[in-house]
């Protein structure tokens, strides 16, 4: 894709006096949010994402439903906060972000979590590990593994650099096509390569979905019009709903139960 999650036109002048829109303050936002406000909040109709972002946002939405009310959530990597102020009420939800601080979401990275050990009984990493290089995300990864419960549900959306159309473009001219610039997402993976990434921190796969099978030519079009056919976009999700040719993967993780040590027999 030619513009990661973050990237497209900034919202119009007139957002920040739309309902629900909470523009950035200065002291309080760095990079993207600090230029843009709060551009998740009212998304350019432009924004070639955009189809994917709501789908991922629908699918992550179900899934918070079904929690049981006051389950303590994590959402590592939240940006503005727009699930954590939307589960407010319901869940015991907060959000950290390193580029964004508001009353819910604190000012801090993935490689140092500041809670403590089995906090949390889901943890949501929505469209974040891409930004960090490789070594970061392997200690982002153990982060997460620590301040989860160990019941818990690690959610985790990536780009997956092998979506069907990079591999079409790597069989005709010997390379995959990034999902962003090399300085948006450092560590841009194929899906595969980030199922051993999560295997190596200890975490099993519970379950996989993909968003957005890349078919060629169709792409290009939902691409370049992507409210017009937002309807295409989730027709091909439906159709073709193959996690390796999607542009987008979503991860449900858990660790392994801890084995337990049988106990001791006597002879007598």
């Amino acid at each position: 894709m030619s513009r990661s999650h973050s990237s497209g036109r900034p919202a119009g002048p007139d957002a920040a006096s739309e309902p629900g829109v909470h523009p950035a303050p200065s002291d309080r936002a760095t990079g993207e949010y600090a230029l843009r406000g709060d551009y998740h909040r009212t998304l350019d109709p432009d924004w070639d994402y955009r189809p994917t972002y709501l789908a991922k946002l629908d699918w992550v939405r179900r899934y918070l439903d079904r929690l049981p009310p006051a389950t303590r959530v994590l959402d590592a990597g939240c940006g503005e906060g727009v699930l954590v102020d939307a589960y407010a009420t319901r869940l015991d939800i907060v959000g950290i972000d390193v580029h964004y601080e508001s009353a819910r979401v604190r000012r801090a990275g993935l490689e140092a979590i500041p809670f403590e050990a089995g906090a949390f009984r889901s943890v949501l990493c929505l469209d974040v590990l891409e930004h960090l290089s490789y070594d970061a995300q392997r200690l982002a990864l153990t982060e997460l593994a620590r301040v989860l419960h160990p019941d818990g549900d690690l959610v985790v959306s990536v780009p997956n650099l092998a979506h069907l159309q990079s591999r079409c473009h790597f069989l005709l001219a010997g390379r995959l096509i990034r999902t962003a610039s090399e300085h948006k997402h450092p560590g841009d993976r194929p899906a595969a390569e980030y199922i051993r990434l999560f295997a190596n921190a200890g975490f099993s796969v519970v379950e996989r979905h993909g968003i957005f099978p890349t078919v060629p030519v169709l792409t290009a079009l939902v691409r370049r019009h992507p409210v017009r056919l937002a309807w295409l976009h989730a027709w091909l999700t439906r159709l073709l709903p193959i996690p390796g040719w999607c542009f987008l993967n979503l991860f449900v993780l858990r660790r392994p139960p801890r084995r337990r040590l049988a106990s001791p027999t006597s002879d007598d």
